[in-house]
């Protein structure tokens, strides 16, 4: 991202709230693909089953991703995710798919990139910008995977940077704007990210602005790993993040409290892109556009957010109406904080 463009992309927070994109695997689901379509022709002939591995369509069917990037900006968005949010080796190996992580974070973003500078150049009033993700992977460094054995981990630090690492790498040659670490439930794992994204970033001798988005993962107000809200946020501040914020696990209605947390504390722009409501018995989202909307205007009204966007069960008919629910509302302004020492274990620590 060239420094220019950071500052229009600083420059446009200042003015309004923006609008990131809203669910991929949603409006995946609504092309019902069978395994042919996830193999395309380059793996039809591939050893195991492949469905289900959302973003290995970068690779066989591109124009459904790109349609679906195209979707989100027609319905206002400023800023696409790429779908990339399992394009981490570790992630890839459920697939056996490991050796495509790094072509995977390419592509995506070229074809992010792709749709973003072309509505970029009809509206260029209003340009977009393309989020780099890296997803959590489907491992907890913190956590065992065995409730037998608690000392037990199926990943360690050095092989979740390793990791990033590959993936970041794919994410800047593919031209993203920002790298996002999205819906972390581990902030052990946002750590070795953060740590491969920096050491990317020395390698080749320039930074991106970093997004860092957490989950809270049920009512208890923590993240997976047993942090709240706060302390999350004092662990990764050092990182200096241009924005921060929560995404899935929960709805608006819930997900507001842990918002105005990070929103009352937050020295950087605040973000939140939660679910469309809890999934029902058959794992449905049923949050319909308009509530979804009107519980992000009141939100935005109460200044709480800088970026608001859609998580599982949003579609574009969600984010328009977003869109339309925070225009013209002024969007928060980042926390002056005192100095002070601040720490995080499971609880903050201020003094």
């Amino acid at each position: 991202m060239a420094n220019r463009s950071i500052e229009v992309f600083k420059a446009l927070a200042n003015q309004r709230i923006l609008i990131l994109d809203g669910a991929m695997g949603t409006m995946i689901q609504q092309h019902k693909l069978d395994e042919d379509d996830y193999r395309g022709e380059r793996f039809a002939d591939w050893h195991c089953d492949v469905k289900g591995n959302n973003d290995l369509l970068v690779l066989s069917q591109p124009s459904i991703i790109y349609d679906i990037h195209c979707e989100y900006l027609e319905a206002g968005a400023d800023i696409l995710e790429t779908n990339t949010f399992n394009a981490t080796s570790i992630a890839m190996a459920d697939y056996d798919m490991q050796s495509l992580a790094k072509e995977i974070n390419i592509e995506a973003t070229k074809l992010a990139r792709k749709a973003a500078d072309e509505y970029t150049a009809k509206t260029p009033d209003k340009p977009r910008f393309v989020a780099g993700v890296l997803g959590p992977t489907n491992r907890t460094a913190s956590i065992s995977p065995d409730v037998n054995d608690p000392g037990k981990r199926n990943v360690n630090f050095d092989q979740l940077v390793e990791a990033y690492k590959e993936a970041t790498h794919g994410l800047i040659e593919g031209g993203a704007d920002f790298i996002l670490l999205e819906t972390i439930f581990d902030t052990l794992n946002a750590k070795a990210a953060a740590f491969a994204v920096d050491s990317v970033f020395d390698e080749l001798g320039f930074k991106l602005p970093i997004m860092i988005s957490g989950t809270i993962t049920d009512a208890s107000g923590r993240t997976l790993s047993g942090q709240t809200a706060e302390a999350f946020y004092y662990s990764l501040r050092h990182t200096n993040p241009i924005s921060f914020g929560l995404n899935c696990a929960l709805g608006p209605d819930l997900l507001r409290q842990y918002v105005e947390e990070i929103a009352s504390r937050a020295e950087c722009l605040v973000s939140a892109h939660p679910n469309a409501g809890l999934p029902n018995e058959f794992g449905e989202y049923d949050m319909e556009a308009d509530e979804m909307a009107e519980h992000i205007k009141e939100w935005a009204q109460s200044g709480l957010v800088n970026i608001v966007g859609g998580c599982c069960g949003s579609t574009p008919e969600h984010i328009a109406a977003m869109a339309k629910a925070v225009e013209g509302i002024p969007p928060r302004k980042p926390i002056q904080n005192d100095v002070k020492m601040r720490l995080s274990g499971l609880e903050p620590f201020v003094h």
